[in-house]
Formats: structure tokens, sequence, C-alpha cells
């Protein structure tokens, strides 16, 4: 069974640790640290040092890294560990640390069916409001169960409109524009999303012509949508383009690109017209006519008919740290920034309250995030921060919704009966590559770690296009999780033997 995180007994920890882990852990090695082996330690000799590890593997550009025991908070191996790398997902991590505190892990997100004007006789006198509460989990199935509790309410007529209220949340185009138009880890962020903010696109070839289909498909339903459109048009690349036309997210694909029949989720630019739309699809197959949504930025003396609430906190944070969902990490933190110091610009103010945060309550030194995701290039963490991150919280049992690092073999298959416990948190740009969590060495002795590499000169050459999948990436990043496993099997030799 899992233990929740009390927002109290995060603070009673960080302060016991403030108290009485400085000495410890506070500040960096004077220089990095590598093992000095003693006379008995002799069979320790055949254990591969750091730069071997890195070095067999041809892992180009620089690896960080830094190791503690858990229990003392002693530093027992460091390399770069001072050096600012991009954190990538492992930002995540920080994310989540923040939310729990800030938040509390049991806080839910709150999704409204509002009224304005009245219900008389069942017939809404005004408008219906769709008004978002920052529920980065909201899915097409909860806005089916919204519409039939607006029917069960005694509604079953509309004399005003639709509108959509997304304004809980800074509205933001996407997280990152460096990437690609198309990749569905780059949505936009507002206060209202709907299935992560993801539009399903499908390609089936008849007859030699492209049937194109664009939904908001979820476990239940699969409603099209029409505030994105989908042309094929006779090109080879790019493979695909976006625009901002006539109110809605055009697309376009290269038709030589698509072969016979295929499918991908696709950003979605316009999150408020997609939920509401969506939601207009629903209520209709209870009879309650709708029409198309319109946005707007403020809300008007209403009353609320349905409530729709998220699951607890904690949970949403266990999937967003083992799907990595950069949506709902951008989402939380937003809304912890929210809570803590009110209204936010963007994600850059955000993650800035962040980083004090993290320098207050977790003893980092020099967090210099820029989103709350690690989406963005311009994030750096040193990797003795983040494990100073770890040992700051290493009794409160964060470990428990980190996921489980498995090893892998020389084949590249999963190892069988792994005899090393690591749960953490792994991160992965195109050449960068991080992880950062708990070891339990095979003796039982508990450390805490984190790994950070990245060739910043091969990451900088990469083109905006090639984004998705630069050639040399996939195979580099493979190199970085063999050294990542040597790095934890190095420690568990040298260090997994407790010192009588």
């Amino acid at each position: 069974m899992v233990n929740k995180i009390s927002r109290r007994g995060f603070l009673g920890s960080v302060a016991a640790f403030a108290l009485t882990g400085q000495a410890a852990f506070a500040g960096p090695p004077a220089v990095s640290l590598r093992p000095m082996l003693r006379g008995g330690d002799l069979y320790k000799r055949a254990v591969p040092a750091a730069d071997e590890i890195i070095s067999a593997q041809k892992l180009s550009g620089k690896v960080a890294f830094a190791v503690a025991d858990t229990a003392s908070g002693a530093w027992l191996e460091c390399e770069n560990e001072t050096l600012g790398t991009p954190p990538a997902s492992v930002t995540k991590a920080i994310t989540a640390l923040y939310a729990l505190d800030v938040l509390g892990p049991s806080h839910r997100f709150e999704t409204q069916i509002a009224a304005t004007g009245g219900i008389v006789a069942g017939e809404v006198q005004g408008d219906v409001l769709l008004i978002g509460g920052g529920d980065p989990t909201l899915d097409t199935d909860a806005l089916a169960q919204m519409a039939a509790a607006l029917k069960a309410a005694g509604v079953h007529g509309v004399k005003g409109r639709l509108k959509v209220f997304e304004g809980a949340l800074p509205v933001l185009h996407q997280i990152d524009p460096g990437q690609p138009d198309q990749v569905g880890y780059n949505p936009a962020v507002t206060g209202i999303a709907l299935n992560f903010n993801r539009v399903h696109f499908e390609w089936k070839r008849v007859s030699g012509k492209y049937q194109v289909t664009m939904d908001g498909r979820s476990k239940k339903y699969r409603p099209d949508v029409t505030f994105a459109a989908m042309r094929i048009e006779d090109r080879t690349m790019p493979v695909y383009t976006y625009a901002d036309q006539n109110g809605r997210d055009q697309w376009t694909v290269a038709r030589g690109a698509l072969g016979g029949s295929g499918a991908r989720w696709l950003p979605v630019r316009k999150p408020a017209l997609y939920a509401g739309e969506v939601f207009a699809t629903m209520a209709g197959a209870h009879g309650i006519a709708l029409g198309k949504p319109e946005v707007i930025s403020a809300l008007p003396q209403h009353e609320v008919v349905v409530r729709h609430q998220s699951d607890e906190l904690r949970p949403i944070l266990q999937d967003m740290l083992k799907y990595s969902t950069n949506l709902t990490a951008e989402m939380v933190g937003l809304a912890a920034s929210q809570r803590r110091v009110g209204q936010v610009a963007d994600l850059r103010g955000s993650a800035a309250q962040m980083n004090r945060w993290a320098t207050a309550a977790l003893g980092m030194q020099a967090p210099a995030l820029v989103d709350h995701s690690g989406l963005g290039d311009d994030s750096a963490l040193t990797a003795i921060d983040m494990a100073r991150a770890l040992l700051a919280v290493k009794d409160q049992d964060f470990r428990a919704i980190l996921k489980e690092f498995g090893f892998r073999d020389s084949n590249g298959r999963p190892v069988k009966d792994q005899d090393i416990a690591v749960d953490a948190k792994t991160g992965t740009l195109n050449f960068v590559s991080s992880l950062a969590g708990y070891i339990t060495a095979k003796d039982g002795r508990e450390m805490v770690f984190a790994i950070f590499a990245a060739d910043a000169k091969a990451r900088a050459g990469i083109s905006r296009a090639e984004r998705e999948s630069p050639p040399g990436a996939k195979t580099w990043n493979r190199k970085a999780k063999r050294v990542q496993q040597g790095l934890i099997e190095r420690w568990d030799a040298l260090y997994g033997r407790k010192e009588a």
C-alpha cells in the first residue's frame, strides 16, 4: 500500500533537513569524488571506472553524475556534478514535488457546466458555459458523463449558445516553439484540456483515394471534429504543415508520406474549441442542441449545474512520471505557481517561481528551469542539485510514485530477476539523456543518484524540421542508457557492501 505525502509532513521533513542535514550535503564536494580503495578492497579494483564505462560506449558529449548514501547524505562519487545540463523530463520530478507541496496530494481539479440567465422549465434562458478548471486528465468520456448529468439535471434546451472559458491558467499556443509543428507532446496549454490536447488523425486508402478523419477519441467514444482539418497535398516535403486558418487548426500532409493507411496524434492549438465541440456533440446525443462553441475571456454571472472532479493529485502525478506527459506537468506546475503567488504570465514565469521554491524547500543551489516538463532547451540543472532534492524528500515516500528502471542485457533484452532495485525518472531529448532516483543495492544499502548526459554540439546542429527524429539521435540515446546502467552497476559493486 502506498502512503500519501502530507503537506505538513513534507514541510516538516524539509525543515528537519535544513536543521540537521546541511553539514552532510548542503554544498557540493570541494573536488569531484572518486572512490579511495583500501587493501581489503582489492576485489573492487576489477570494477570499471566511470570514464571506462563512458568510453566503452563511445558516447560523445559530457556526462555528469552524483551519487550519495541515502541514510547519511554523504557523497560517494561525483563527476561534472556542478555542470548545468538540460534535465529533459527529469524536470517532472521537481514539478511533482512542487505540486505535492503547494497543492497537496489530495487536490482535485474541477471542470464545470454552468448556466446564465436561470433555467425555466428545463430551458436555459441564457448560455451554457463549459468552465475549465485546469484538469490535465479530462477526456471525451468525462465530457460524455457531464452531458448525461446535464440532461439528468432536467436541462433539455438552451436559448443562448455554448461558451467555453479557458482562462483558469495562462493561454499558451504551445510548450516549446522550437519543436516541429506536428509533435503531439507539444500542444497548447490553457485552463482546459481534452485528451491531453491531442486530436486523432487517421487515413485510409480506398480505391486509390485517401479517406481522412479527425476525431477526439477516448476509450468509449470517437466524435468527429471540425475545429481541426487535414488537407492532403501533392509534395514530398515537408511532411506536415500547420496554420491558424479561419479560426481553426488547418493541417496539410504530404501525399508521398502517407503510404496505405495509418494514424497519429497531432497537437491541439485551440483546446477550448476542441473541448467545446466535443461537449456539444455529446450533449446533442441527449437532445440538447448547443451549436458551435464560442471562447470567452471572462466569466459572467452563472449557476453551476454539473461538476466533474479529477482523481486526486498524487495518482495524477504518478501517471505523469510514468508516461512523461508534458501537458500534465505544465498544467499542474502552473496551477501550483498560481496557488503560491497568484497569476503568472507564462511558463518561464511559473518555472521561475518553482526554482525559488526548490531553492528554499529542497536545498537546491542553482535550479534554472524554464518550464515544468523539461521540453525547453534553455533549462539546466546540475547533477548534485538533483540528487540533493531527492535526499531532501528521502523520508516522504516520493520513491513510491517513481517508475521502476529496468536493466537490459547486452542484446537489449530486459533483464529478468533484476537484483538491484532502481526507481527513477528518465528524461530523453535528442542527444540528451537523464536519469535520477533511488537505488537499493543487492545488500539493501540505499543511494540517491542523478546522471545527466548531453552532447550540446550535436543537439545544436539539429534543424527544427529534423527534431522529431534526427539522424544519430536514437543510437546516441541507446548508448547513454547503457552508460546509466553501467554506472548504477558500478555503484552497487563499489558501495553495496556497508562498512562494518
